[in-house]
Protein backbone atom coordinates (compact mmCIF):
# COMPACT_ATOMS: atom_id res chain seq x y z
CA UNK A 1 0.00 0.00 0.00
CA UNK A 2 1.33 3.61 -0.80
CA UNK A 3 2.19 5.56 2.44
CA UNK A 4 -0.23 8.02 1.67
CA UNK A 5 -2.76 5.25 1.64
CA UNK A 6 -2.23 4.27 4.77
CA UNK A 7 -5.73 3.92 6.75
CA UNK A 8 -6.44 5.78 9.94
CA UNK A 9 -9.50 5.23 12.13
CA UNK A 10 -10.45 7.79 13.94
CA UNK A 11 -13.10 7.20 17.21
CA UNK A 12 -14.77 10.08 18.76
CA UNK A 13 -16.26 9.10 22.16
CA UNK A 14 -18.83 12.13 22.81
CA UNK A 15 -21.93 12.16 25.12
CA UNK A 16 -24.34 11.91 22.72
CA UNK A 17 -23.11 10.30 19.80
CA UNK A 18 -20.03 7.62 19.24
CA UNK A 19 -18.45 7.89 15.90
CA UNK A 20 -16.13 6.34 14.19
CA UNK A 21 -14.24 7.04 10.76
CA UNK A 22 -12.23 4.67 8.55
CA UNK A 23 -10.05 7.39 5.83
CA UNK A 24 -6.82 7.62 4.18
CA UNK A 25 -5.20 10.47 2.18
CA UNK A 26 -5.91 10.39 -1.68
CA UNK A 27 -3.62 12.11 -4.47
CA UNK A 28 -5.43 15.43 -4.06
CA UNK A 29 -3.99 15.32 0.05
CA UNK A 30 -8.10 15.22 1.01
CA UNK A 31 -9.39 12.73 3.56
CA UNK A 32 -11.15 9.98 1.29
CA UNK A 33 -13.53 8.07 4.18
CA UNK A 34 -14.07 5.05 3.42
CA UNK A 35 -16.55 4.44 5.93
CA UNK A 36 -18.76 5.87 9.19
CA UNK A 37 -20.23 4.05 11.96
CA UNK A 38 -22.48 6.17 13.91
CA UNK A 39 -24.29 5.03 17.12
CA UNK A 40 -26.25 6.30 20.42
CA UNK A 41 -23.42 7.02 22.84
CA UNK A 42 -24.74 5.12 26.07
CA UNK A 43 -23.00 5.47 29.26
CA UNK A 44 -20.70 8.37 28.73
CA UNK A 45 -21.59 11.48 30.80
CA UNK A 46 -19.81 15.03 30.32
CA UNK A 47 -17.32 13.57 28.66
CA UNK A 48 -16.41 10.98 30.71
CA UNK A 49 -17.51 7.38 30.81
CA UNK A 50 -19.99 6.71 33.67
CA UNK A 51 -20.61 3.20 32.55
CA UNK A 52 -17.82 0.85 31.30
CA UNK A 53 -20.50 -1.81 29.79
CA UNK A 54 -22.66 0.60 28.29
CA UNK A 55 -19.72 2.26 26.38
CA UNK A 56 -17.51 -0.74 25.18
CA UNK A 57 -21.16 -1.77 23.58
CA UNK A 58 -21.50 1.48 21.55
CA UNK A 59 -18.07 1.68 20.67
CA UNK A 60 -18.70 -1.98 19.25
CA UNK A 61 -21.63 -1.10 17.53
CA UNK A 62 -19.85 1.84 16.06
CA UNK A 63 -16.82 0.03 14.83
CA UNK A 64 -18.98 -2.61 13.63
CA UNK A 65 -20.63 -0.20 11.31
CA UNK A 66 -17.57 1.07 9.96
CA UNK A 67 -16.37 -1.73 9.15
CA UNK A 68 -19.20 -3.11 7.08
CA UNK A 69 -19.53 0.29 4.81
CA UNK A 70 -15.60 0.12 4.57
CA UNK A 71 -14.54 -3.13 4.32
CA UNK A 72 -12.02 -2.57 6.52
CA UNK A 73 -10.91 -4.63 9.64
CA UNK A 74 -10.35 -2.34 12.22
CA UNK A 75 -7.59 -3.06 15.10
CA UNK A 76 -6.74 0.05 15.86
CA UNK A 77 -7.61 3.61 16.68
CA UNK A 78 -6.89 7.46 17.35
CA UNK A 79 -8.61 8.33 20.22
CA UNK A 80 -10.50 11.85 21.04
CA UNK A 81 -10.24 12.56 25.06
CA UNK A 82 -12.68 15.38 26.72
CA UNK A 83 -14.26 15.99 29.31
CA UNK A 84 -14.91 18.26 32.43
CA UNK A 85 -11.67 17.08 34.17
CA UNK A 86 -9.21 18.63 31.07
CA UNK A 87 -6.98 21.37 32.33
CA UNK A 88 -4.14 23.18 30.91
CA UNK A 89 -1.35 25.94 31.76
CA UNK A 90 1.65 26.81 30.05
CA UNK A 91 5.21 25.91 31.56
CA UNK A 92 8.80 26.51 29.92
CA UNK A 93 11.60 24.35 30.29
CA UNK A 94 15.89 24.94 29.39
CA UNK A 95 18.30 22.57 28.93
CA UNK A 96 22.12 23.61 29.26
CA UNK A 97 24.07 22.31 26.22
CA UNK A 98 27.09 20.01 26.43
CA UNK A 99 28.90 21.31 23.36
CA UNK A 100 27.40 24.82 22.08
CA UNK A 101 29.26 24.17 18.98
CA UNK A 102 27.19 21.38 17.56
CA UNK A 103 23.99 22.09 15.87
CA UNK A 104 20.88 21.41 18.10
CA UNK A 105 19.49 18.23 17.24
CA UNK A 106 16.11 16.57 17.46
CA UNK A 107 17.32 14.15 20.23
CA UNK A 108 17.92 17.61 22.53
CA UNK A 109 14.68 18.71 21.67
CA UNK A 110 12.98 15.33 22.79
CA UNK A 111 15.11 15.64 26.05
CA UNK A 112 13.24 19.28 26.73
CA UNK A 113 9.80 18.29 25.80
CA UNK A 114 9.94 14.86 27.91
CA UNK A 115 11.06 16.95 30.74
CA UNK A 116 8.06 18.42 30.86
CA UNK A 117 6.15 14.68 31.55
CA UNK A 118 7.94 15.22 35.36
CA UNK A 119 6.16 18.36 36.67
CA UNK A 120 4.48 18.00 39.57
CA UNK A 121 0.88 16.91 39.83
CA UNK A 122 -1.89 17.33 41.95
CA UNK A 123 -2.76 13.39 43.17
CA UNK A 124 -5.18 11.59 40.64
CA UNK A 125 -4.07 14.08 37.30
CA UNK A 126 -1.75 13.19 34.69
CA UNK A 127 0.14 15.04 31.82
CA UNK A 128 -1.92 13.81 28.87
CA UNK A 129 -0.22 16.31 25.88
CA UNK A 130 2.97 18.33 25.72
CA UNK A 131 2.55 20.85 23.08
CA UNK A 132 6.06 22.90 21.89
CA UNK A 133 4.62 26.41 21.34
CA UNK A 134 7.67 28.28 20.51
CA UNK A 135 11.87 27.50 21.44
CA UNK A 136 14.38 29.89 22.30
CA UNK A 137 17.80 29.92 21.79
CA UNK A 138 20.80 31.70 23.48
CA UNK A 139 17.99 34.68 24.49
CA UNK A 140 16.37 34.52 20.88
CA UNK A 141 13.18 34.07 21.38
CA UNK A 142 10.30 33.68 18.35
CA UNK A 143 11.73 30.37 16.94
CA UNK A 144 9.69 27.35 15.45
CA UNK A 145 12.29 25.17 14.23
CA UNK A 146 15.68 24.92 16.13
CA UNK A 147 17.23 22.24 14.50
CA UNK A 148 20.54 22.65 13.20
CA UNK A 149 21.14 26.09 15.05
CA UNK A 150 23.81 26.45 17.50
CA UNK A 151 24.00 28.01 20.99
CA UNK A 152 24.96 27.31 24.76
CA UNK A 153 21.36 26.97 25.74
CA UNK A 154 17.82 25.72 24.90
CA UNK A 155 14.87 26.75 26.12
CA UNK A 156 11.07 26.46 25.01
CA UNK A 157 7.21 27.50 25.98
CA UNK A 158 5.40 24.50 26.82
CA UNK A 159 0.90 23.98 26.29
CA UNK A 160 0.44 21.25 29.05
CA UNK A 161 -2.42 19.53 28.90
CA UNK A 162 -3.78 17.53 32.48
CA UNK A 163 -6.32 15.45 32.80
CA UNK A 164 -7.61 13.28 35.34
CA UNK A 165 -5.90 9.87 35.43
CA UNK A 166 -8.91 7.56 36.24
CA UNK A 167 -10.63 9.40 33.74
CA UNK A 168 -8.40 8.33 30.46
CA UNK A 169 -7.36 4.82 32.15
CA UNK A 170 -11.42 4.40 31.78
CA UNK A 171 -11.87 5.48 28.49
CA UNK A 172 -8.49 3.10 27.24
CA UNK A 173 -10.14 0.50 29.04
CA UNK A 174 -13.60 0.33 27.25
CA UNK A 175 -11.32 0.63 23.57
CA UNK A 176 -9.47 -2.35 25.10
CA UNK A 177 -12.84 -3.92 25.67
CA UNK A 178 -13.97 -3.53 22.79
CA UNK A 179 -11.05 -5.53 21.26
CA UNK A 180 -9.29 -2.46 19.63
CA UNK A 181 -5.81 -0.72 20.52
CA UNK A 182 -5.65 2.31 21.10
CA UNK A 183 -2.43 4.16 18.83
CA UNK A 184 -2.82 7.42 20.46
CA UNK A 185 -4.77 9.63 22.79
CA UNK A 186 -5.70 13.55 21.16
CA UNK A 187 -7.39 16.54 22.76
CA UNK A 188 -10.81 16.40 21.47
CA UNK A 189 -10.66 20.39 20.60
CA UNK A 190 -7.17 20.13 19.07
CA UNK A 191 -8.46 17.50 16.92
CA UNK A 192 -11.30 19.77 15.98
CA UNK A 193 -9.07 22.42 15.32
CA UNK A 194 -7.39 20.37 12.13
CA UNK A 195 -10.63 19.45 10.56
CA UNK A 196 -12.43 23.15 10.36
CA UNK A 197 -9.62 25.77 10.99
CA UNK A 198 -7.65 27.28 8.29
CA UNK A 199 -3.68 28.25 8.48
CA UNK A 200 -4.42 31.81 8.09
CA UNK A 201 -7.28 31.89 11.24
CA UNK A 202 -4.60 29.82 13.47
CA UNK A 203 -2.29 32.59 12.22
CA UNK A 204 -4.27 35.83 12.74
CA UNK A 205 -5.77 34.67 15.75
CA UNK A 206 -9.00 32.45 16.15
CA UNK A 207 -10.95 30.30 18.97
CA UNK A 208 -11.57 27.05 18.00
CA UNK A 209 -15.86 26.57 20.10
CA UNK A 210 -16.67 22.48 19.53
CA UNK A 211 -20.00 22.62 21.30
CA UNK A 212 -21.15 18.41 21.88
CA UNK A 213 -23.56 16.80 24.04
CA UNK A 214 -22.15 16.89 27.53
CA UNK A 215 -19.56 19.69 27.07
CA UNK A 216 -18.41 22.79 25.20
CA UNK A 217 -14.36 22.72 24.07
CA UNK A 218 -12.31 25.42 23.74
CA UNK A 219 -9.01 26.30 21.77
CA UNK A 220 -7.39 29.48 21.67
CA UNK A 221 -5.06 29.66 18.53
CA UNK A 222 -3.05 32.71 18.26
CA UNK A 223 0.26 33.36 15.93
CA UNK A 224 0.22 29.88 14.80
CA UNK A 225 0.54 28.81 18.93
CA UNK A 226 -2.06 27.08 20.51
CA UNK A 227 -2.73 29.39 23.51
CA UNK A 228 -4.98 28.00 25.89
CA UNK A 229 -7.37 24.91 26.14
CA UNK A 230 -10.81 24.55 28.52
CA UNK A 231 -13.45 22.71 28.71
CA UNK A 232 -16.41 24.40 29.55
CA UNK A 233 -18.85 21.41 31.64
CA UNK A 234 -22.21 22.54 29.62
CA UNK A 235 -23.35 21.11 25.92
CA UNK A 236 -26.76 20.65 23.75
CA UNK A 237 -27.59 18.09 26.61
CA UNK A 238 -28.63 20.74 29.01
CA UNK A 239 -30.23 22.50 26.02
CA UNK A 240 -32.69 18.86 25.93
CA UNK A 241 -33.02 19.56 29.33
CA UNK A 242 -34.32 22.98 30.04
CA UNK A 243 -36.43 22.77 27.19
CA UNK A 244 -37.99 19.37 28.40
CA UNK A 245 -38.41 21.16 31.78
CA UNK A 246 -39.90 24.41 29.89
CA UNK A 247 -42.57 22.45 27.56
CA UNK A 248 -43.04 19.92 30.49
CA UNK A 249 -42.60 17.16 27.27
CA UNK A 250 -40.37 13.55 27.52
CA UNK A 251 -36.80 13.94 26.52
CA UNK A 252 -37.20 12.88 23.32
CA UNK A 253 -39.44 15.24 22.09
CA UNK A 254 -37.65 17.62 23.78
CA UNK A 255 -34.53 16.60 21.38
CA UNK A 256 -36.90 16.74 18.17
CA UNK A 257 -37.95 19.89 18.65
CA UNK A 258 -34.63 21.32 19.45
CA UNK A 259 -32.97 19.44 16.33
CA UNK A 260 -36.26 21.05 13.50
CA UNK A 261 -37.22 24.22 15.70
CA UNK A 262 -34.93 24.94 17.83
CA UNK A 263 -33.43 28.93 17.60
CA UNK A 264 -30.64 30.57 19.66
CA UNK A 265 -32.38 33.91 19.22
CA UNK A 266 -35.96 34.32 20.06
CA UNK A 267 -36.77 37.90 18.05
CA UNK A 268 -35.97 35.55 14.83
CA UNK A 269 -39.72 33.94 15.46
CA UNK A 270 -43.27 35.35 15.45
CA UNK A 271 -45.46 34.99 18.31
CA UNK A 272 -47.99 32.93 16.08
CA UNK A 273 -45.22 30.25 14.90
CA UNK A 274 -46.97 26.71 17.13
CA UNK A 275 -45.50 23.30 16.90
CA UNK A 276 -48.15 20.17 18.48
CA UNK A 277 -46.12 18.03 19.98
CA UNK A 278 -47.90 14.06 19.84
CA UNK A 279 -50.28 13.81 23.93
CA UNK A 280 -48.88 10.84 25.55
CA UNK A 281 -51.38 7.63 25.81
CA UNK A 282 -54.53 9.27 24.63
CA UNK A 283 -53.52 12.95 26.04
CA UNK A 284 -54.40 15.46 23.32
CA UNK A 285 -51.56 16.65 21.43
CA UNK A 286 -49.58 19.63 23.23
CA UNK A 287 -49.24 23.24 21.67
CA UNK A 288 -45.84 24.96 21.80
CA UNK A 289 -44.98 28.07 20.32
CA UNK A 290 -41.65 28.60 18.57
CA UNK A 291 -41.03 31.60 20.27
CA UNK A 292 -41.10 30.09 23.72
CA UNK A 293 -38.98 27.25 22.63
CA UNK A 294 -36.19 29.85 21.82
CA UNK A 295 -36.72 31.80 24.57
CA UNK A 296 -35.88 28.79 26.35
CA UNK A 297 -33.15 27.83 24.39
CA UNK A 298 -31.89 30.96 24.24
CA UNK A 299 -31.43 31.66 27.99
CA UNK A 300 -28.93 28.64 28.28
CA UNK A 301 -26.99 29.26 25.20
CA UNK A 302 -26.72 33.13 26.86
CA UNK A 303 -25.30 30.99 29.92
CA UNK A 304 -22.87 29.16 27.82
CA UNK A 305 -21.63 31.73 25.46
CA UNK A 306 -21.01 33.99 28.38
CA UNK A 307 -19.03 30.83 29.81
CA UNK A 308 -16.74 30.94 26.73
CA UNK A 309 -16.21 34.61 26.98
CA UNK A 310 -14.70 34.53 30.35
CA UNK A 311 -12.02 32.06 29.18
CA UNK A 312 -10.85 34.09 25.85
CA UNK A 313 -10.71 37.36 28.42
CA UNK A 314 -8.70 34.18 30.92
CA UNK A 315 -6.86 33.74 28.14
CA UNK A 316 -5.11 37.10 27.60
CA UNK A 317 -5.45 36.87 23.86
CA UNK A 318 -9.01 38.63 23.32
CA UNK A 319 -8.09 41.47 21.63
CA UNK A 320 -5.49 39.54 19.39
CA UNK A 321 -8.18 37.42 18.09
CA UNK A 322 -8.36 38.89 14.17
CA UNK A 323 -10.15 35.81 13.18
CA UNK A 324 -12.82 35.51 15.74
CA UNK A 325 -14.98 32.80 16.41
CA UNK A 326 -15.53 29.24 15.21
CA UNK A 327 -18.38 27.08 16.22
CA UNK A 328 -18.61 23.46 15.51
CA UNK A 329 -19.26 19.92 17.18
CA UNK A 330 -23.30 19.06 17.07
CA UNK A 331 -24.29 22.07 18.91
CA UNK A 332 -23.33 24.49 16.13
CA UNK A 333 -25.74 23.08 13.89
CA UNK A 334 -28.78 25.57 15.67
CA UNK A 335 -30.43 27.98 14.09
CA UNK A 336 -28.57 31.67 14.87
CA UNK A 337 -26.06 30.34 17.62
CA UNK A 338 -23.54 32.10 15.47
CA UNK A 339 -25.43 35.51 15.42
CA UNK A 340 -25.78 35.09 19.15
CA UNK A 341 -22.20 34.33 19.43
CA UNK A 342 -21.67 37.53 17.37
CA UNK A 343 -24.01 39.70 20.11
CA UNK A 344 -22.96 38.68 23.12
CA UNK A 345 -19.12 38.75 22.50
CA UNK A 346 -18.81 41.10 19.43
CA UNK A 347 -16.57 39.01 17.71
CA UNK A 348 -16.60 37.70 14.38
CA UNK A 349 -18.09 34.17 14.22
CA UNK A 350 -18.37 31.30 11.83
CA UNK A 351 -19.55 27.87 12.04
CA UNK A 352 -17.00 25.37 11.14
CA UNK A 353 -17.32 22.13 8.70
CA UNK A 354 -15.00 19.77 8.38
CA UNK A 355 -15.55 20.03 4.14
CA UNK A 356 -12.58 21.57 3.70
CA UNK A 357 -10.60 18.77 4.05
CA UNK A 358 -12.70 16.19 2.72
CA UNK A 359 -12.43 14.21 -1.12
CA UNK A 360 -15.20 15.66 -3.39
CA UNK A 361 -17.23 12.49 -3.43
CA UNK A 362 -17.72 12.17 0.32
CA UNK A 363 -21.42 12.02 1.18
CA UNK A 364 -22.59 15.64 2.42
CA UNK A 365 -23.49 13.63 6.06
CA UNK A 366 -20.19 13.50 6.62
CA UNK A 367 -19.48 17.46 5.97
CA UNK A 368 -21.80 17.82 9.02
CA UNK A 369 -19.84 20.25 12.40
CA UNK A 370 -20.96 17.33 14.58
CA UNK A 371 -18.26 14.70 12.64
CA UNK A 372 -15.71 18.06 12.79
CA UNK A 373 -13.60 15.70 16.03
CA UNK A 374 -13.50 11.82 14.39
CA UNK A 375 -12.35 14.12 10.99
CA UNK A 376 -10.05 15.73 12.86
CA UNK A 377 -8.70 12.50 14.54
CA UNK A 378 -8.08 11.19 11.50
CA UNK A 379 -6.25 13.94 9.53
CA UNK A 380 -3.77 13.64 13.19
CA UNK A 381 -3.58 10.29 12.39
CA UNK A 382 -2.11 10.72 9.10
CA UNK A 383 0.23 13.42 9.74
CA UNK A 384 1.49 10.88 12.93
CA UNK A 385 1.86 7.95 10.71
CA UNK A 386 3.43 10.13 7.90
CA UNK A 387 6.07 11.32 10.06
CA UNK A 388 6.94 7.79 11.51
CA UNK A 389 7.07 5.87 8.24
CA UNK A 390 9.54 8.27 7.19
CA UNK A 391 6.96 9.89 4.71
CA UNK A 392 8.89 12.87 5.65
CA UNK A 393 12.40 12.87 6.51
CA UNK A 394 14.28 13.70 9.50
CA UNK A 395 15.75 16.55 8.22
CA UNK A 396 12.98 18.39 6.51
CA UNK A 397 11.53 21.42 8.65
CA UNK A 398 8.27 20.06 9.87
CA UNK A 399 5.02 21.93 10.57
CA UNK A 400 4.29 22.52 14.27
CA UNK A 401 1.90 19.84 14.47
CA UNK A 402 4.05 17.27 12.76
CA UNK A 403 7.38 18.46 14.53
CA UNK A 404 5.47 17.79 17.46
CA UNK A 405 4.44 14.21 17.16
CA UNK A 406 8.19 13.13 15.83
CA UNK A 407 9.74 14.51 18.95
CA UNK A 408 7.10 12.41 20.89
CA UNK A 409 6.96 9.53 19.40
CA UNK A 410 11.46 9.34 19.19
CA UNK A 411 11.46 9.79 22.73
CA UNK A 412 9.04 7.97 24.07
CA UNK A 413 10.25 4.54 22.46
CA UNK A 414 13.17 5.32 24.86
CA UNK A 415 10.58 4.21 27.79
CA UNK A 416 7.60 4.46 28.89
CA UNK A 417 6.96 7.71 30.37
CA UNK A 418 5.10 9.43 28.07
CA UNK A 419 1.16 8.93 29.01
CA UNK A 420 -0.37 6.79 26.68
CA UNK A 421 2.62 4.59 27.72
CA UNK A 422 2.01 5.04 31.35
CA UNK A 423 -1.86 3.61 30.70
CA UNK A 424 -0.57 1.04 28.57
CA UNK A 425 1.62 -0.26 31.28
CA UNK A 426 -0.92 -0.05 33.96
CA UNK A 427 -2.98 -2.32 32.31
CA UNK A 428 -0.28 -4.63 31.53
CA UNK A 429 0.67 -5.52 35.07
CA UNK A 430 -3.40 -5.36 35.94
CA UNK A 431 -4.19 -9.14 36.52
CA UNK A 432 -7.61 -8.55 36.11
CA UNK A 433 -6.95 -8.27 32.50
Amino acid sequence: MEKEGEIIVGLDIGTTKIACIVGRKDKHDKIEVLGLGKTESIGVKRGVVANIEHTVQSIKTAVNIAEQKSNVEIKSVHVGIAGQHIRSLQHSGNIIRVNPEKEISVAEINQLTQSMYGLNMSPGEEIIDVIPQEYIVDNESGIRQPVGMLGNTLEANFHIIIGQTAAARNIFKCIQKAGLETVNLILEPIASALAVLSDEEKEAGVVLVDIGGGTTDIAIFQDDIIRHTAVIPFGGDVITEDVREGCTIIKKHAEELKVKFGSALASENRDDEVVAIPGLRGRPPKEITLKNLASIIQARMEEIVDQIYFEIKNSGFEKKLIAGIVLTGGGAQLKHIDQLTEFTTGMDTRIGYPNEHLANNVSDDMASPMFATGVGLVIHGINRTEIETGFHSPEEVPSEKTGFWKKKKSKREEGPKGYLNIIKSFFENDTDG
